[in-house]
């Protein structure tokens, strides 16, 4: 006990110098235990505590409640010894209690216990955070232990500890430190699951327990290569990387992309965004990583914005002649199914989809508020306009609003009221209709009552809108035909799919269909009873070989083409029909000779039973297939037909000619597949007649090649030229007052009811980059056309102070003109389309044609064509604000192996 005394007498004399502020001890007992810094204060998120072993703690309490500073229960310096596995690393024990093992003090109370009694020497302070987990708040005791590995060696771990309520982005910025990563470096995290599969932490502004990161897990910290390309991505790239030299260094952005399969529409669209200066500087200097928005509801979690990062970065990279955009496809189909497959789309829709889906994953808008739409009011457009585009950005907000959004002036006046309704709407691109014509060519084959005359195609301009009857005065003007003496018919399949009536539309037609006009009898008019001609339609089958065992059956299959046959009303007797089909087909059906043919007797030939008397047939009549017509829902699907259904016919068919005529002929249905005899069908209904060949009797007499032929009008040669248009001329028709479609009418709030209203866009204000969509593609009820017509369109200095209503600074001319960057160019027709991208590099001012991989210069008189689709201009103040270009001059470059198809109409020889 001396001994004891003597050592606690010599620490009261080496704390002596102090004791003036070491307060009494009951004194120290309310400050620890007690008050606003005691150990009974509540917890608060963020605060720091710490730990005291507690067996020291409990020392220190009996001390203190002695009352007595000279006694023998001086607990001495704080030591925590107990509390720590090692001495070196000094990691603490598992399993630790609260209450057994240690005791937690505020930061104030630990502080003023080691300014009394001081901490054993070199052990470091257990600190701990207060957290907020979801319903409580507690002290960390144990923080989330992590192995950090670098991509390239993974077998060589870090220990680091982090709260859970650390961010991913200091563990991300932890990892750079550790591996000495230096800042103009990208990286980003992975971790390693217990099944051993490894998944992105996308979004480093989570913390440690929103990311579910647990102790002892491997997070990898992958570093992007100087191509642009990740690591990890490896297996995707290994093909391409194969094809190109290791030390390849090319013009940054010269890079093509791979078509995958009918791509070139998603390749061309990437390309031109590519080359918009200030969007490419904004993903290659990583400005998107802190606007990544990874919680809109309405974007894509950020995988479409880093999608299209990768594929910038590595374009722009210098070391790829051109790259596979396999990863950016799946996620585009991901989130878009309509792009899923391999499929041939639109370059303007999937640019569209981008803008969107980058602008809502980079919104710097993370919660929207609701925005009510405010009508004008009467009140004065500057006011309005500031007022729409205010609330706009309450809810947009990002780099695609910053670079390609406008605002219109969209007005609408009710036709009864008068009512006049203004307001401002913001728009990402102009799509902008071309002057339509309103001609058609429509190719047809005419086909003369004269059978030595072969049927003639003729090439024929007709209104647009226009009717049957306007096609048949455009073929008389090149036969010299009257157009009364005219029937037209769409062949399909051998048969007759329609019979047309003059007052038919036109629009009904399709420019793939098969149109005959057939040359009738000017005497062929509607009446049972007249004396006039009528009108058959004739139909040629060939019997097949027997289709079962006992022969009984036969298949009678339509060939050639169908034929329209005036017939005398006096004339209408088998035998006399025979004849007069026999002279039709004369041209390539040859006449028995004399000794193939047996006349008989007189009276045999004579066939007392008459044709079955027709109803209202003449020039110009309508007739549908019967019961069996294939109409618009059922015949043309995916566009195609229906095909025939041939169906066997009896073998005891009655036959209306001798034995010896070369073919027999039949009563039928309109589809000519069946003997009408057997179908209860209106007497009245149109006679269908089939010249039904026997094999032998065809192949001997019937002239296949004969048949088929035909000769070409001069008219076939020359196509109608158009003339071109300026793009000026497409800006001022958007801008042209229209008439709301029945489809899409308007509720006037004074009527209290739909309204067909007038309606007329103004551009208000213009954005940095401006998307020109040229609507070349037309889509109607009854067809679908794209419109070739040449737009001419200026490469630099494209004005429009004249289009922009609001007041102008007159002082700064370059807000209102544009230079061209890109262009989307589509090739071909609907079904088989090509896209291509003409494109302006922004480091060389160099143009570039981009064909899928293939990449070519080009010079400015090849970018006009009526290729182009799709037009991206850059206003002039944001050019020289980005940086001083070498100038859009053109470059001293020959069209070569990569140039553009030359798209210049041609006339047909």
């Amino acid at each position: 006990m001396a001994a004891v005394a003597a050592n606690v007498a010599a620490a009261a004399e080496d704390r002596e110098p102090q004791r003036e502020a070491v307060p009494g001890l009951e004194s120290q007992r309310r400050q620890i235990e007690n008050g606003e810094s005691g150990r009974e204060r509540p917890l608060r998120a963020g605060e720091s505590w710490f730990l005291v072993e507690q067996h020291w703690y409990k020392q220190w309490e009996v001390y203190v409640q002695g009352g007595d500073q000279d006694s023998g229960t001086f607990p001495g310096c704080i030591n925590n010894a107990d509390l720590f596995e090692d001495q070196v690393n000094w990691r603490l024990k598992k399993g630790l209690v609260e209450g057994e093992d240690y005791v937690l003090l505020p930061a104030a109370a630990w502080h003023c216990l080691v300014d009394w009694y001081g901490l054993e020497h070199g052990q470091p302070p257990i600190e701990r955070k207060v957290v907020e987990l979801p319903s409580v708040q507690k002290v960390e005791v144990y923080p989330v232990e992590l192995l950090l590995v670098r991509h390239s060696d993974m077998d060589t771990p870090h220990t680091a500890q982090f709260s859970h309520t650390d961010s991913v982005d200091l563990v991300l910025r932890t990892a750079r430190e550790q591996f000495l990563v230096s800042p103009q470096e990208e990286t980003r995290l992975w971790i390693k699951n217990a099944e051993g599969s490894f998944e992105r932490l996308c979004n480093t502004r989570v913390t440690v327990l929103d990311a579910a990161l647990k102790s002892g897990q491997v997070v990898i910290m992958e570093t992007r290569n100087k191509d642009g390309t990740w690591p990890s991505a490896q297996p995707q790239a290994v093909n391409t990387a194969l094809e190109e030299d290791e030390e390849f260094q090319g013009q940054p952005g010269i890079c093509g992309l791979t078509n995958l399969g009918n791509t070139c529409f998603m390749n061309s669209a990437l390309q031109c965004l590519s080359n918009v200066p200030q969007l490419t500087e904004y993903f290659l200097k990583n400005r998107y990583l802190e606007e990544l928005n990874f919680c809109n509801p309405l974007g894509m979690k950020g995988e479409i914005a880093e999608a299209y990062a990768d594929l910038v970065k590595q374009a722009w990279s210098g070391h790829h002649r051109s790259i596979v955009p396999h990863v950016f496809k799946t996620k585009v189909g991901h989130f878009a199914s309509q792009f899923l497959g391999y499929q041939q789309h639109d370059s303007q829709e999937l640019l569209s989809f981008l803008l969107d889906g980058l602008h809502e994953d980079l919104n710097r808008v993370k919660k929207k508020e609701y925005v009510e739409l405010c009508d004008a009011a009467g009140r004065p457009d500057q006011e309005v306009a500031q007022e729409a585009w205010q609330n706009h950005k309450r809810r947009n907000d990002s780099v695609i609003v910053d670079t390609f959004h406008g605002l219109f002036k969209s007005t609408l006046v009710c036709p009864d009221c008068g009512n006049v309704s203004v307001t401002f709407d913001p728009f990402c691109y102009l799509s902008v209709p071309l002057p339509v014509s309103h001609k058609r060519v429509m190719e047809v084959f005419f086909v003369s009552m004269d059978p030595r005359r072969k049927p003639e195609q003729h090439r024929l301009v007709v209104p647009k809108k226009g009717k049957i009857s306007d096609l048949c005065v455009a073929l008389a003007k090149h036969t010299g035909m009257s157009p009364e003496r005219m029937m037209v018919a769409d062949v399909f399949s051998h048969r007759f799919y329609k019979i047309y009536q003059l007052e038919e539309s036109l629009s009904s037609i399709l420019d793939r269909d098969d149109i005959f006009i057939y040359e009738v009898s000017g005497r062929s008019t509607i009446g049972e009873n007249s004396r006039e001609d009528v009108v058959l339609p004739i139909y040629l089958r060939e019997r097949t070989p027997a289709r079962d065992y006992n022969n009984s059956y036969y298949g009678l299959m339509l060939f050639g083409h169908p034929l329209l046959v005036s017939v005398p009303r006096d004339r209408l007797s088998w035998d006399a029909l025979y004849h007069i089909l026999l002279y039709r087909l004369s041209r390539y059906v040859t006449r028995p000779s004399s000794d193939d043919e047996d006349d008989g007797d007189e009276k045999d030939m004579e066939d007392k039973d008459n044709i079955p008397k027709p109803g209202h047939v003449a020039g110009g009549s309508s007739q549908n297939s019967g019961p069996e017509q294939a109409g618009p829902s059922s015949g043309v699907a995916g566009g195609s037909r229906a095909p025939v259904d041939n169906s066997p016919g009896p073998s005891h068919w009655p036959q209306r000619a001798r034995r010896k005529h070369l073919f027999t002929l039949q009563t039928v249905n309109s589809n000519g597949t069946s003997d009408r005899s057997t179908f209860n069908e209106d007497t009245h209904a149109q006679p269908y007649i089939a010249i039904d060949w026997e094999p032998e009797m065809k192949k001997r007499y019937y002239d296949e090649v004969e048949a088929e032929g035909y000769v070409k009008h001069d008219c076939v040669g020359y196509v109608l030229k158009k003339a071109p248009v300026r793009l000026q001329e497409c800006i001022e028709l958007f801008t042209t007052v229209e008439t709301l479609e029945k489809e899409n009418p308007w509720y006037c709030p004074t009527c209290k009811q739909q309204q067909l209203a007038t309606k007329k866009l103004d551009l208000w204000t213009l954005p940095e980059t401006l998307i020109i969509h040229l609507k070349r593609f037309s889509y109607t009820k009854f067809s679908r056309e794209k419109l070739d017509t040449l737009v001419e369109f200026p490469i630099r200095d494209l004005d429009f102070s004249e289009f922009v209503i609001k007041p102008q600074n007159e002082s700064a001319p370059e807000l209102y003109k544009y230079d061209l960057i890109a262009v989307s160019n589509h090739y071909g027709g609907l079904r088989d389309g090509h896209y291509t991208t003409f494109a302006c590099n922004k480091d060389s001012g160099q143009w570039h044609y981009f064909d899928d991989n293939s990449v070519s210069p080009v010079t400015e008189n090849q970018i006009e064509s009526k290729a182009a689709y799709v037009l991206f201009y850059q206003r002039q103040d944001v050019a020289r604000r980005l940086q001083p270009q070498p100038g859009l001059s053109d470059p001293p470059a020959s069209p070569a192996c990569g140039s553009p198809p030359n798209s210049e109409f041609m006339d047909v020889n």
